[in-house]
């Protein structure tokens, strides 16, 4: 499919991020992995990447922290600017004083030979107070729920248990930007819930802006407020979550929309009275359907 730019206003605040005319393409391949992508990012917003594995949502995340060009080599031509840095031309370990990033595989985050050490490693290098570190590295070890495992090898813990932990090392530096690439695959529902609550508290509460890479829209979607569908390297939805689900185009592409949304356009579809405002979650189309329902 021929991405279709479905792009809704929203930029006017203070951008965070901005990348322009961007273009990747990993050594030995090719075909380029980010293929013309600009994107603003807006100081303490929610942002979610979805599209099709093997879309370019990772290698888009790893521009974000100077990853690529400065780790993974290959050619790339554009503009990456982050918290007003120019991503290509600072060494990873400034970039990495603004931006946290979470992998998909927590094993290649832990490295240390105890839970707390590992949360406390970030910190150590930006040279803060043991005082301060210890304060730190328990309220995210509590925040995550894993403060009991804090003297455990981080090898002697389940795979859930170690996304908690590298989730955990990042908030702990409470960076202005945490990049999250699929942080919970290895969590049930339930738990990757409780992470994204706490993801979420932290971008309302602290204004932290926050970069989420995930597939599951039934648990993710309630969080943004901007939405971006890629596929093949491309940017081919951005904009409003809402606008987004709604759309042909978003089918079109392949990715798997949340069940409340599908059974909402197909409520309307048959000319069931309800609310025009698409659901993001189920609990908004559960009122949608006692409002209808109470007519």
């Amino acid at each position: 499919m021929k991405c279709v730019a479905l792009i809704v206003g929203r930029y006017g605040i203070m951008a965070i991020i901005e990348i322009r005319d961007l273009v990747y393409t990993y050594p030995g391949v090719s075909k380029p992995s980010i293929d013309g992508v600009s994107l603003t990012v807006e100081k303490g917003e929610f942002v979610l990447i979805t599209g099709p594995s093997g879309c370019g949502k990772t290698s888009l995340c790893r521009t974000f922290n100077g990853l690529i060009p400065h780790f993974y080599q290959g050619e790339l031509k554009g503009q990456i600017t982050v918290a007003e840095q120019d991503v290509t031309s600072k060494k990873v370990f400034d970039v990495a004083k603004h931006v946290g990033l979470v992998f998909q595989n927590p094993e290649n985050q832990l490295f240390a030979l105890s839970v707390e050490k590992d949360v406390a490693f970030g910190l150590e290098n930006l040279g803060m107070s043991r005082e301060e570190m210890r304060k730190r590295v328990d309220w995210a070890l509590d925040l995550v729920g894993i403060y009991d495992l804090r003297e455990r090898s981080p090898y002697e813990i389940s795979g859930g248990q170690q996304q908690r932990v590298a989730i955990a090392s990042v908030l702990a530096m409470q960076p202005e930007i945490i990049v999250l690439d699929e942080p919970t695959s290895f969590l049930d529902p339930l738990s990757a819930k409780k992470i994204f609550d706490i993801i979420y508290k932290l971008n309302q509460e602290q204004g932290i802006t926050v970069v989420l890479v995930e597939h599951r829209l039934d648990l993710t979607a309630k969080y943004t407020n901007h939405l971006i569908v890629m596929d093949k390297g491309k940017i081919c939805l951005e904009g409003n979550p809402r606008d987004i689900l709604s759309s042909e185009e978003i089918t079109n592409i392949g990715v798997g929309i949340p069940k409340a949304t599908l059974l909402h356009k197909k409520l309307k579809a048959n000319g069931f009275n309800i609310n025009k405002q698409t659901p993001l979650s189920s609990d908004e189309l559960a009122v949608q359907l006692l409002e209808a329902l109470s007519k």
